[in-house]
């Protein structure tokens, strides 16, 4: 019975949280990480016609790291794969 209580205490004070959190992302926001998306997009494009123009992968993920820098998390572009 506790657990239940606690539940119905806390989740107000969740869903507010959850919806400041929604509001705090605004239209500028959102259109900035489209942006961002596009761009990280475009890097990657680059990055695979890169790879089919015969160049080393080593050379191609160097072009990638370039465009990428100041644009995403990581050094992979905000995207890493296996090989």
């Amino acid at each position: 019975m506790k657990k239940l209580l606690t539940t119905l205490a806390l989740a107000p004070m969740l869903l507010a949280g959850a919806l400041a959190h929604a509001q705090a992302h605004n239209d500028k926001d959102t259109k900035e990480d489209i942006a961002r998306h596009r761009a990280m997009a475009a890097a990657h494009e680059a990055a695979a016609k890169c790879l089919e123009s015969g160049k080393g992968h080593d050379q191609c993920q160097k072009d990638l790291q370039t465009a990428c820098k100041n644009l995403a998390i990581g050094k992979y572009c905000g995207m890493k794969h296996a090989h």
